[in-house]
């Protein structure tokens, strides 16, 4: 036997991570940059479309002067993305999370270059005329396509180049919202599809480093300062239980009403090219009532949390947010999705706050935002951790965390996918978001590792083996094949050995026995498994430290430890009573209660 022991821990990693680590620390600086650049790019479109005037100074569509002209910026910023898409790239529509997860599972993580190319081009053309979205969507796209496209040039796996792709995106959205530690939430609950260190270490790395690099252009943050809640009343944490399960409740029907009118628009008899304009129209109207509604909303968003803005102007912009963009988002444009829901989330709790008179009216709209994030997203820890970065306000921390629960709880209650994973589901594939440990991770190979009750020579001629000598075994049962010596060569079944008897009763028994692979004794039962399946082989030797043989595992004895996962879920039973009745003793053979 070639090879040493293994060592197991409680993560698996390889120097590969290292790696990882240096293309992560070069993506994340490459990606601040990209974010900057479609930073200014949505400012330059918004300053051409709503004030005409050539600038990259930050601006927003508020205070524009256009009146009932305010229609005309959307449509035609509209009419360009369709045109792009049609004849640059269609991956360009939707919000940018949903492509980013199918170019990973259905494409290797391979991303192609003219999306890179496109995307953040249409998302600031789109932004900039008034698109009621936020920037993060096409940000990660992007940042995620330049990772992508990076990790093509080099040698890296499948997963690898995942890894690479989302620390792209992890590193656009901390670039964007200041916000490392939740980039690096956000990819692990909803993007990579796993946490282990080798993923785990490089994201954070390309968070960190585009969270350095945008604190030396920008400067620090918070993105939305807004006075720290001191102290945490009893009331509020009812409130916040309150708004929790009102968010869940509006984050599905979000969801439900995005994807009817994104359904509605494929019955139109017109091609999807023109299915943005339409929605434009509906952006323009809308931008007439409350040019708020309009673009990112990053000084909304502020003004609301400080408490700056009026009961109806509240009421307005809810309403008018939710409309245009579902009906924009519907529509097929691109856009992004998280600011809006920032937006929708905190009107309501500031709506919430002012009608109810509350004493921290800013904190009713950072936990509205919460709701509505966690419940669209399904991202539990994000939507806590995001806030607080956003807003530097750790004493909302403990509201947040029940709000952050009940959404995600009630919301995955009622509805089975989020907005971010319909879309991937629609198109034949199957998602799940859900993290546990293996259970064939939990044992080692020992443990499972078994002896077969019957042995059979290696050197007889199938032709001579009596099928008297078998009767006793199954025909699913196993021998071990023995040398003249007792030494075990491996095994065979004893069905195999009757069949090859007829078959070739010249060969010997020895021929039967496969060449399989070789674990240890501290191998965990996933590494037989994986053993068994790069092999091809239906069983695997275990070996202890000296090489001798201690046992052998097949496919039998990995499902076992499957049904134990099963039975300890769907067993239910009460182990404590708190009634007086006797338990049952053993029973004799008269069927009479033992005493003990």
């Amino acid at each position: 036997m070639s090879g040493r022991l293994r060592r197991t821990g409680d993560f698996t990693t390889s120097t590969q991570i290292l790696r990882l680590s240096a293309a992560a620390l070069l993506i994340g600086a490459a990606c601040a940059f990209i974010a900057i650049v479609l930073l200014k790019m949505i400012y330059f479109f918004t300053n051409l479309s709503f004030y005409h005037r050539l600038s990259f100074a930050y601006i927003t569509p508020t205070h524009n002067h256009l009146h009932a002209w305010v229609i005309i910026p959307p449509i035609v910023g509209a009419l360009l993305i369709g045109l792009m898409a049609q004849f640059g790239s269609e991956k360009i529509r939707g919000h940018g999370i949903p492509e980013a997860i199918e170019a990973m599972l259905i494409n290797e993580s391979k991303v192609q270059p003219r999306v890179a190319f496109w995307k953040p081009i249409s998302a600031a053309i789109s932004i900039g005329s008034g698109g009621p979205f936020g920037a993060e969507g096409p940000i990660i796209m992007t940042g995620g396509s330049f990772g992508s496209l990076f990790s093509q040039f080099l040698h890296f796996s499948s997963i690898e180049r995942r890894i690479l792709l989302v620390a792209g995106a992890a590193g656009g959205m901390s670039a964007t919202f200041a916000s490392p530690v939740s980039a690096v939430l956000f990819a692990v609950e909803l993007l990579v599809f796993e946490f282990k260190p080798r993923s785990l270490v490089p994201i954070a790395i390309a968070s960190a480093v585009a969270d350095a690099i945008r604190i030396a252009v920008i400067g620090p943050g918070p993105l939305f300062g807004m006075a720290n809640l001191e102290h945490v009343p009893v009331s509020l944490l009812l409130v916040a239980a309150a708004i929790g399960i009102v968010g869940s409740f509006l984050a599905v029907l979000l969801t439900w009403a995005i994807y009817g009118v994104e359904d509605a628009f494929r019955k139109l008899p017109i091609h999807w090219m023109w299915w943005p304009a339409l929605g434009a129209v509906v952006i323009g109207v809308g931008g007439m009532f409350s040019p708020r509604a309009l673009g990112v909303g990053y000084d909304s968003i502020a003004a609301m949390l400080n408490v700056q803005l009026t009961l109806y102007t509240l009421l307005t912009l809810l309403v008018v947010k939710t409309v245009i963009w579902v009906v924009a988002l519907g529509s097929g444009t691109s856009g992004g999705i998280l600011a809006p829901i920032l937006i929708i989330g905190g009107s309501l709790g500031g709506v919430a706050g002012d009608v109810f008179h509350a004493p921290h009216p800013g904190v009713w709209a950072l936990l509205g935002m919460s709701a509505i994030f966690s419940g669209v997203t399904r991202t539990p820890l994000t939507s806590i951790v995001f806030p607080l970065e956003l807003t530097h306000n750790l004493g909302a921390l403990l509201p947040l965390l029940i709000t952050s629960g009940i959404a995600t709880g009630l919301s995955s209650l009622i509805l089975p996918r989020s907005i971010l994973t319909e879309k991937i589901v629609r198109r034949g594939l199957h998602l799940t978001r859900e993290y546990h440990t293996d259970p064939l991770q939990m044992h080692y190979c020992r443990e499972v590792a078994f002896i077969p009750d019957g042995s059979i020579a290696a050197n007889p001629r199938l032709g001579d083996v009596v099928e008297s000598d078998l009767v006793r075994y199954t025909t699913a049962s196993w021998l071990q094949v023995e040398d003249d010596d007792g030494v075990p060569k491996g095994i065979v079944l004893a069905w195999d050995v009757l069949r090859g008897s007829k078959l070739t009763p010249q060969a010997r028994v020895a021929d039967l026995v496969e060449k399989a692979p070789v674990v240890f004794e501290t191998d965990t039962a996933k590494t037989a498994l994986q053993a068994m399946v790069e092999a091809s082989a239906n069983w695997v030797r275990v070996v202890d430290a000296t090489g001798a043989t201690s046992g052998f595992i097949t496919p039998v004895q990995l499902f076992e430890l499957r049904k134990r996962e099963h039975a300890e879920e769907a067993v239910r039973g009460r182990v404590f009573s708190l009634t007086s009745k006797r338990q049952s003793a053993p029973q004799d053979g008269t069927g009479e209660v033992t005493r003990m």
